[in-house]
Parts: structure tokens; sequence; C-alpha cells
């Protein structure tokens, strides 16, 4: 990236659960979301909650993107808060890419449901494991004419298993986009073009991530560099 190219502000909201002192699996960028929204070209901004007397309109001005990790564990406040950030997003087409924590809020966000316990709710979903087991890895299939397709190509892709839920139901306006061979839903997004919305349940910045994962923080940035110039018109 030249020294003259926009990179997008992108927020970085919700805990990374990444560990900086491990190695990362391909050895093309340090580990944790915030170096690989960097090396996608974007500038990686923390995000929390609004302050009392502000709104997410506020918070996200002088931002172009969100990248949605959300947490392990939240309160009724941050709940809602987290409920109104997604409908906000998808009221101003804000690209927010959602994961794993972040795509389940993503997708009850706007009504659908989740597994919470896949061994207990889904037992013959053996390929995930939670806590993960060191470089636990698995196949999924990506649908064909999908934003993901674009990212990764259709078929056969493998990703890492470090998550304990899974969507059940998938959101009206979403569709399945990643699916694994065990029939657990691995990835969904916003059906129409009007709006960048993805969501992953694998961690793609993690130790255990390929480079492959870096295309997903490329569509990020390639979809919060449209936002601005449209904003910047529409001024």
């Amino acid at each position: 990236m030249s020294a003259n190219s926009f990179s997008p502000h992108i927020g970085l909201y919700g805990r990374d659960q990444v560990n900086p002192k491990e190695k990362r699996g391909c050895y093309l960028w340090p580990p944790g979301y915030a170096a690989a929204l960097e090396a996608a070209g974007g500038t990686p901004v923390e995000l929390g909650l609004p302050k009392p007397g502000e709104t997410w309109a506020d918070r996200l001005s002088e931002l172009h993107g969100i990248l949605f990790l959300g947490h392990p564990a939240s309160d009724s406040r941050q709940n809602a808060e987290e409920e109104r950030l997604c409908h906000y997003c998808r009221s101003q087409h804000f690209p927010i890419l959602a994961v794993d924590i972040g795509m389940l809020t993503l997708n009850v966000a706007f009504g659908g449901n989740n597994y919470v316990n896949l061994p207990k709710e889904l037992p013959n979903a053996l390929q995930h494991r939670h806590p993960p087991e060191k470089g636990l890895r698995h196949t999924i299939m990506v649908e064909a004419n999908t934003r993901l397709a674009g990212m990764y190509g259709e078929g056969e892709i493998v990703v890492n298993s470090e998550h304990y839920g899974a969507v059940a139901k998938v959101a009206k306006g979403f569709v399945v986009s990643g699916k694994a061979l065990d029939g657990v839903i691995e990835a969904i997004e916003w059906a129409e073009d009007d709006w960048f919305a993805v969501g992953v349940q694998w961690q793609p910045a993690s130790s255990s991530a390929s480079g492959l994962d870096i295309q997903l923080f490329r569509g990020l940035v390639e979809a919060a560099t449209e936002y601005s110039q449209r904003r910047a018109v529409a001024a």
C-alpha cells in the first residue's frame, strides 16, 4: 500500500481472543485482528459502546466499517446496544464483518436463533471443539454466487474450528454462504447487494488460520472504501 493510498478506518468492536504471543499459522503477518486489518490495508480503531448521550451514529461518524467480534458474556445493556448497532449498520448500509460470537449476535439481532452448546444440542457435529484443540481444522463448502465465494472461491476450503455455538435458524434477509460437512452453518451474509454484512464462525486471525483468510479482511476493507466514497459524494 502506497503512502498516498486511502486506508479506511475500521472499528474493532469486541474482545480479541487471539493470543498475541502465538505465532500465526501462515506466518504472513502477526496474530490478532488489528494486525489482520492492517495487513489488508485498513486502519483499526478500538470501538466501545456509546457513552451516555451518544448514539451509534456518533460513535461511527469517523469510521467506514466495523469488525464485530462480540463478547463472550454480555449484560442486558450491552445486548441491547449491540442489537442497535446491527440495525444501525443495516439502515446506513455500513459494512460489517462479524466473527464467531459477533456472527451469532448479528443473527439474533435480525430474528435468527443459535445453538449455544453444539455438543449437547447437535451431538453429531463432531468437528467443532471448544476449548479448541490445538490446530483443529475442518473443511467447509462455500456456496456459489455469494460474497464469500467472491473472496475465497466456491467449493471446499479448510478453516479452523474454535467455537462452541453456531447458527441454528438463519435470520430473515440473510443466506447461508458456508457450511461444514456435518451440516453446521459456518458463514452467513446479507442476501442483497446493497449491504456488505458477512458473518463467519471460524477465527480468521488466530494462530491456526490460513493465508487465504486475509481475503475476509480485504473484502471488508474494500467495502469500507466504497462506503467512504459513497458518503463523500452524498455530503
